[in-house]
Order: C-alpha cells, then structure tokens, then sequence
C-alpha cells in the first residue's frame, strides 16, 4: 500500500493506493470484546494414541465451539456505528490485520473495524477474503459479506464482490472468533481486480499525522537484546516530527501476564530514541512490552518483546548438588515467580511467607476450578504441596484443595467445556501424573467430573502411564531439547519418580537420566541451547532466562537462577539425583571437542551436535524436508562468550518480527529445509517456492557478538573464545532498519544452501579461522539442488536436497536412530575423522 499524494480538491484523510494483490491494512479499530463462552459439559473423543507429534493435531471440536458455531453462522447482526475508536491498524510488514493471542478458557472474542474505500466511479471489486474466524462487511450501511467458517485455526478463503458507489464508500467489518487456547485470529482482505483501489481513514486525523505514526509502528525495537543494570529504551528509525505520548506497559511471559512495570512517557519531535527511566531492576525474564503511540484517535499500538538480566558474569554456584538445591529453594522461595512451585518452595526449605502462600494458593484454585488451559501444569505441583507438607497448610486450605482436586477434570472422557488441551506429549504426562497422584492421595474420595473414586482414578491413570513411557521410550521425544516443554516434562516426571510406586517411579527415573543427558550436552556457558521440536521466540532469545536454564546451574554447576518455578522446586524438594558424568558434557574441558548423534520422537527428530568448550553447532537432520513446518527449531549455533550470543537459520512462517504464530517469524520454520551435519560443518537447503516469504535469513544475537565480519556472502562472528561462520548461496544482506535492525540477516531467492561452521580459541586463532572460512569454496547446483563445501586440504562436503550426503564422495547416512546420545567423535579418543575448521 502507498499512500495517497496530497491532491487538490480532495479530502485530506489519510489515504492509501492499493495495487492489484496488495491487502488493505488501514482502518480504525475497536477494543477487543470478550464473552465466556463454554457451550454444554460432555465428553470428548479420546483421539490420544500415544504416538506423538510435533504440528496440527485433529482433536475434532471441542463442545464450545459447535455450540459457537450453533448459535453464531448466520445469526442477526446490527451494524454497530457508536463504538469508540482505540487504535490505528496501519500498513506495515504484516499483510493481515491479526489479532492473534491466548485466552486459558473459551472466549468469543470480537472487534469492529472502519475503513473506506474511495472509487472514481461505481463498480464492482473482487477481493479474496482470508480469516482465521468470521466477517461481515457492510458497505454504506448494506451487508455485503458473510463469511464464518469459525474453524479453529485453519484459514478459511472466499471470492467476495463489493459493490461501491462513486466517491467514498463507508467499510465497516466485524471480524470474530471463537478463542481457544492459543488462538490465530486474523483476516487478510486482497483486492482481485485488475485495477488499484484507494482506501481511505475515515477520521479527522491530519495525513501526515497517521504517516508519522506509520512509521514509528513499523520500525519499533528494543535498543538491546538485554536490559542489564539499566532502564528500557525504545528505538525508532525516524523523529516523529512532533513530541508523542507513549504508553508502556511491561509484563510477565507467565500464566498470569502480570503488568511489571507501566510509564507514561514523551517521544521528542526530533528523537528516535525513547528512555524509560522508572522501567529498571525488573525481575530477570523476557518480557511482554505493549505499547500506545499518540493520543485520541491517532494511537497505534504495538507489542514487542525484551529481556532483562540483573546481571551477565556467570554466577558462582554452590559445590555440591545438595547445596546448589537446597540455594535454588531458598531463591524460589523469595523471588519465584506467583506459581505454586514458589509455595512448594518456601514449605521445601521452611521459609513461609504467610501472605504471599494465601495469594499464590488462591489464585492456584482459582486456576484450575475455571479449568484453565495449562491449569494440568500447576495441579502436580499442588498436589506435591499437599501429599508432602499438608501439616504446614491451614486446616481450611487444605480442604479447600481438597475440594479443587475433587472437581477437576482429569481426561477427555470426563465431561467438559473447557478448552483445556490433552493431546500434546507434555500434557499428556501432565494430565495422567495429577490423576494417579490425586487418587492415590484420596482413594475414598469421589471425584465428581468422572465419577470415580480416587483408587480407581489412580488405577485408570497408572495404566494409562504405562503406555506413556512405552511410546516415548520407544521412540524418544517429540518435543526434543525444548527449552519451554522439558521443564514441563519434569512436573509430571520428578513427581512420578517421587509418587510413582515400584512400577512407574523407576521409569520416571529412566527418562529424567536421558533428558539431563540431552541438556548437559546441549549446554554451553551455564545456557541450555540447540535444536529444538518445539521453541518459541522467548525461549531462543533469552537463553539465560528460560524455566531450563536454573536446571543446568543446579545439576551441573553453572548457569544462572531466574523465577522459573514451574518443576524448579520439585526437582530441588525430591531426591532425584542426576547421572555424576553429566558436568564433563555440560562444560568441556580446554581443547576437547566432541560429536554426539542420536534420534528422538516417532517422526524421527535426527539429532547431531558438536561442541567445544566456547561454541556448539545443533541441528537436525532430515527431517520433514519441504513439508510445512510448526515450531522446529532445526539449525542452532551457540556461542560461549556472552549468554546472548547466539544464530540460527530458518524460514520465517509468518509476516511480523513480533508475531506469535507456530512457526513464527523466528521460531519453527514456514517450510522445513534439507539439513546435514558432520563433526563442526552444518549444511542446510531451503525451497520456499510458492510461500508467502520467497527468501530465508539468520538471527543473530548481536549484543552476544565481540566482532561480526560480512566478506562476500560470509557472515563470520566471535564471541570470547566461540566463533562461527555462515554462508548463504543467494548472499547475505544485513538489515539495518526496521524491527529486525542489527538482528537480521537475509537471504533472499526461494531456492539457497546455507552452510555453518563453528569453531573456538583465541583471537589468533579466530584470525586463522577467518582465513581458513576465505579460502573455503562453497557451491550450489539450483537446477539439481546439490550443495557442497569444499574447506582448504581436506574433504568436499555434498548434500542434495533429495537427501544424499557425501564426505569426500562416501556416503554419510544418518544411521544413529537409537534415543539415547552416542558419541560418535572425542577428540580425547583415537580414531574419527577430526574437524574441518574448530
């Protein structure tokens, strides 16, 4: 969309030239209206059969949506025209107008919106109407379009016809949806005619007023990818030309979204830069930041992301693991997030905070009374509460949980009309985990969803627990290395290595030794980090930060303690003990270097690492190639010289830099590319033909980074003593503004082959690496889709994107499929081909 030109005799409205295939994104937009909406209690299908994926999972519909989509397709709406206006949707990198989020139970959730479209005679305009939801448009009063597919999730498409007067032509559209869970919710209107259309802001606001806020909306970022020791600031690409209110908001990533800090503060006329001095010494996390931009009806709002750190030198842990559990309880117990893990904390190591317990207590029950999504998460820990120090509770708290646990909802065939998910791998766990301990705590108890008693609640769920442990012993975890979901993983598995019985106790006990396994290998610096079945932008950027990261200080001496409690204090309270090896895999000694190879989950998750003691390259391999990707993380360099300094490569499955869909613009990947690796060299294939985003790009962690070196389509950076290198066929292109700013760089062309090196050692060491990286060929076949690397004296590394790999002309299959790792190079053993490059 460009904006109109001035022109004499017309209206100074903001207005917009739409092209052929472009989208309209200019209009006035309502607050969102939000209405529980649960539908009538029943059962659900019980489609779970232990086999589990990484992507859409079919459930059917959940009782509140058929009753939504009962009462809601086709019902009478009255144009409503007297809503007050609350913000700006103007034209930036998104082609929707989304409104995506999470709502914990079943919500209609809906807005109004108001646009015009300026014709110079009457005609009729083909449009393609895209939604997540529903739409209605009416058209100078006249509905025009009615379009509710009101499917969960999937994007629903229509041909429409408007049919427009001369002149200006009043748009007004409902867009709404049913909310369950995390909800994709959005609609992308594109002008099918062979000829442009001009949309016009129906308000009093000055053009050059909306273009000064378009702009500022569309380039907004953080100044630094960690806010340590000092106060947020705010970067814009250019002055807004007069002084601007802005409203900010920060808030925590947790259940509870709870606001942390708020300003009310002025961007100068001639300031690109916006300082918030009272928002400093945060709680450490990755935060939400909102943000409103302007006054009355001139307000564009925004939401970003940003980390805070109270500080980056590695913190000295405890010498014992004893003693670092028993540290991390006493942290937790003051500084825990408001989860219940902070009160199983404080009972764990006898530091009671009468107030705060009744709060967190309260707001627990409350949680899972409403039957929240994710309320499975804190139900274990409640119950460890209870089963361990009900003698510390009030008698009337004790009963009151009681009571909760009594009327919860244990599994799909209990009725509901929640929006509570039972399909994925960690809530599977989870669910199955609450019902066993729940009932074998009160086994007389009748629990009033199912019907049961307790005893046979627990029977029900231990044998639903066999099955599993058998899937994912069998083939591992869908949800492999997951910086978000292992320490979910953990609440259902510390609590069955301490509740479990002879039976399921031992099996817990298996699994958590392999996870601790997995995450000593894949730590570097104290930070949890490579490839990943499921990550989310907060997760990749904010490594220290993670609910994972307190585990690797605890368990192998190094890492960072943050508010994370969600299973922190439960590993902490319990016995579990992980396997004594683990610390010389979490921090390799001077000069070794090892390769670890093995597969995880049923769709095969094939895992290749290597690792220095400064940098690590994580990636896996064939998997999925060229099929539409979820939240895979497939290519991951970590870097030992700075928490932050990390890269990734991937394709972007979604327009906004800030977005938060699965995949997102960062996390997962729009298609999935050919990916191989051997000891410190990764090479990856992308073919994005035909997606929305023809091109691919890294990340970088820029504040992580001591040098960042750009020479040809190179791309070469250190870290202390960690460095790393990529390359990308099609070139490389920093981006220098905008949202992505510093962070970003891109590939462009459907069809490209990345390579990644890594390598570690002094500075004089890095000056050779560079050298090394400069006389190293890299090529790429388009027509057969083959990528070689050919380093300085040693072997030619192929890969074609139907999958054969080759190391000087030898096959290299992957053929490591078993889930537990297996190291398949030491530099401290005889034998194995040695790097290329660390």
């Amino acid at each position: 969309m460009e904006q109109l030109p001035t022109a004499a005799g017309r209206s100074s409205a903001p207005g917009y030239h739409v092209a052929p295939g472009e989208t309209f994104t200019a209009w006035v937009v309502s607050d969102v209206r939000q209405t529980y909406f649960p539908g009538e209690p029943a059962p659900a299908e019980d489609r779970v059969n232990y086999r589990f994926i990484n992507g859409f999972v079919d459930v059917g519909d959940l009782p509140c949506r058929k009753a939504f989509q009962a009462q809601m397709i086709g019902r009478e709406i009255r144009a409503e025209h007297d809503w007050k206006p609350a913000s700006l949707n103007l034209p930036g990198p998104n082609r929707r107008v989304e409104f995506t989020g999470f709502w914990h139970v079943p919500t209609h959730v809906s807005r109004w919106l108001r646009g015009s479209f300026r014709a110079e005679a009457a005609r009729q305009v083909p449009m393609r109407l895209r939604t997540c939801g529903g739409v209605r448009i009416w058209v100078n009063g006249e509905e025009q379009v009615r379009f509710e597919p009101f499917r969960r999730n999937v994007e629903s498409e229509t041909e429409i016809v408007l049919g427009l007067k001369a002149g200006d032509n009043d748009i007004l559209l409902l867009t709404e949806d049913l909310a369950e869970r995390d909800t994709i919710w959005f609609f992308e209107l594109e002008l099918a005619d062979a000829r442009p259309l001009d949309m016009v802001l129906p308000t009093e606001l000055d053009r050059q007023e909306v273009r000064r806020l378009e702009f500022l909306a569309r380039a907004i970022r953080p100044a630094f990818d960690v806010f340590v020791d000092r106060p947020l600031e705010i970067l814009f690409d250019t002055p807004p030309g007069v002084d601007l209110p802005v409203g900010i908001e920060v808030y925590s990533h947790g259940h509870d979204r709870a606001v942390l800090a708020k300003a009310e503060l002025t961007l100068g006329a001639d300031e690109t830069r916006l300082v918030a001095p009272a928002i400093k010494g945060l709680p450490d996390g990755y935060h939400g930041i909102r943000l409103k931009i302007g006054s009355g009806a001139a307000v564009v709002a925004r939401h970003i992301d940003a980390a805070f750190m109270s500080g980056l030198q590695l913190p000295q842990a405890a010498a014992t693991l004893a003693e670092r559990k028993r540290e991390a309880l006493s942290f937790s117990a003051r500084f825990g997030a408001e989860r219940i893990g902070r009160v199983l904390a404080m009972a764990a190591v006898g530091e009671i905070e009468g107030e705060a317990m009744d709060r967190i207590i309260a707001s627990t029950l409350e949680v899972i009374d409403r039957r929240e999504d994710c309320s499975d998460f804190v139900m274990v820990p409640l119950l460890w509460l209870l089963g361990e120090y009900e003698h510390i509770l009030p008698a009337e708290t004790a009963a009151r949980i009681r009571a909760s646990v009594a009327g919860y909802r244990y599994w799909v065939d209990e009725p509901g009309n929640d929006v509570m998910w039972f399909w994925s791998e960690n809530h599977v766990l989870c669910f199955h985990t609450s019902q066993f301990i729940a009932g074998s705590l009160m086994p007389d108890t009748l629990f009033s969803a199912s019907g049961r008693t307790g005893r046979e609640q627990a029977q029900l769920a231990e044998d639903r627990l066999r099955r599993w442990f058998d899937s994912v012993e069998a083939h591992g975890l869908a949800e492999w290395n997951s910086a978000a979901y292992y320490p979910v993983d953990f609440i259902g598995l510390l609590a069955l290595e301490r509740w479990g019985g002879d039976d399921i106790a031992p099996r817990a006990r298996h699994q958590l030794d392999l996870i601790f396994r997995m995450i000593a290998l894949h730590t570097l610096a104290g930070v949890p980090a490579g490839s990943q079945g499921r990550a989310y932008d907060k997760e990749l950027r904010a490594g220290p930060l993670t609910e994972l990261a307190p585990f690797a200080r605890v368990a192998f001496g190094s890492g960072w303690l943050n508010g994370g409690v969600a299973s922190l204090p439960m590993f902490c309270a319990g016995s579990y003990t992980p396997p004594a090896d683990l610390p010389e895999y979490a921090q390799l000694a001077q000069g070794r270097s090892i390769e670890a190879r093995y597969a995880q989950g049923l769709e095969s998750g094939k895992l290749v690492l290597f690792k220095t003691q400064a940098s690590q390259l994580s990636t896996v391999v064939d998997h999925k190639t060229g099929r539409r990707g979820h939240q895979q993380h497939v290519l991951d360099i970590r870097l030992a010289g700075h928490p932050m300094a990390r890269l990734w490569v991937n394709h972007p499955g979604e327009d906004d830099p800030w977005g938060t869909q699965r995949p997102s613009y960062w996390a997962g990947n729009g298609v999935l590319p050919r990916v191989m690796q051997y000891r410190d060299v990764a090479l990856l294939i992308a073919d994005t033909e035909g997606t929305r985003h023809a091109w691919t790009h890294a990340y970088l962690g820029r504040d992580g980074l001591d040098e960042v070196i750009v020479d040809c389509n190179w791309l070469l950076v250190r870290s202390g003593q960690g460095f790393a290198a990529l390359h990308a066929t099609n070139g490389l292109e920093l981006v220098t503004d905008g949202a992505t700013a510093g962070r970003e760089a891109r590939s462009e062309g459907a069809l490209t082959g990345w390579a990644a090196v890594v390598g570690s050692g002094d500075e004089a060491a890095f000056r050779r690496f560079v050298e090394r990286i400069r006389t190293t060929t890299v090529s790429f076949d388009a027509e057969s889709r083959v990528l070689s690397l050919s380093p300085p004296d040693r072997e030619t590394l192929t890969l074609s994107h139907a999958g054969e790999f080759t190391v000087g002309g030898q096959p290299q299959p992957f053929i490591h499929d078993q889930p537990v790792p297996m190291l398949t190079y030491d530099s401290t053993a005889a034998g194995g081909d040695s790097p290329f490059y660390a």
